[in-house]
């Protein structure tokens, strides 16, 4: 196995990895990829075929300087297995808290908890897309990020129509199980935030689920501060305007998506 290191000095953002990647997956000596965009580094691990690597990077127009090659010991199937276990952890704790807050959501008429339910499913979209990203598998990355981004974008609209419906015909949320059931999703956040925090990958896509983790965690404190704002107002007003918040950003989160799409 050969490690090469390359600088790529317009490589900014997860965007100029998707065109690495792509420009990449079809040569077969490439057997894994880390990406450093903050210092704009890129580690190709490769059989053979350091010209043709070089040669692909070069084209891109993307600033690409090749700065060494050297043998490497380093087990790739072993980091990238690793690699979709915690994402697969991660996923199933996202999709089991969507089933747990869509279904409270709705017995406790909590708008909140219905958008922070579409927002867990959300992050289980990109934890399955970040899942096929792991050692390539580009095609079919493409094909569920634009399935999943327009699941969310249907989704989104319907819970705006929800939130416009019980504004005109109010009904009074259950704050208790708002508080309790947000709590619990909290502390699952935080359990996927502490694993995925623990793989030190520096790779695109695994700091993108910690920062949708991270988000979430801001979500369910402010599913909390609704519900006890719901007790003391005496008011849905405050469960429809995280409601809202959260379908917005549910929104956006589809519109990233797609782009890697």
């Amino acid at each position: 196995m050969q490690k090469s290191i390359y600088t790529i000095t317009k490589m900014d953002c997860p965007s100029e990895e998707n065109l690495i990647r792509m420009q990449l997956q079809e040569l077969q000596s490439v057997k894994n990829l880390e990406f450093d965009i903050s210092n704009r580094k890129l580690t190709v691990y490769h059989l053979t075929d350091l010209e043709k690597i070089t040669k692909k990077l070069t084209q891109l127009n993307l600033g690409s300087v090749h700065i060494s090659t050297e043998t490497s010991t380093k087990n790739t199937f072993s980091e990238n297995k690793n690699q979709k276990k915690i994402l697969w952890v991660v996923l199933s704790i996202n999709f089991v808290f969507f089933l747990i807050e869509i279904t409270t959501g709705w017995l406790s008429k909590s708008m909140g908890l219905v958008a922070d339910s579409l927002d867990m499913l959300a992050d289980s979209f990109v934890y399955g897309i970040s899942i096929f990203a792991v050692g390539g598998t580009i095609l079919l990355k493409k094909r569920v990020a634009k399935f999943a981004g327009y699941i969310q974008i249907i989704l989104a609209f319907l819970g705006f129509s929800e939130v416009i419906r019980r504004f005109l015909n109010p009904s009074f949320p259950n704050f208790y199980i708002m508080i309790i059931v947000s709590i619990f999703a909290l502390l699952a956040n935080g359990i996927c935030l502490y694993v995925l925090q623990k793989s030190k990958s520096k790779e695109a896509h695994m700091q993108a689920s910690m920062i949708f983790t991270s988000n979430d965690i801001i979500i369910n404190l402010g599913v909390i501060l609704a519900g006890i704002l719901v007790h003391f107002l005496h008011s849905n007003i405050p469960d429809l305007l995280i409601g809202l918040i959260v379908f917005i950003l549910v929104l956006q989160g589809a519109y990233r998506i797609l782009k890697l799409g």
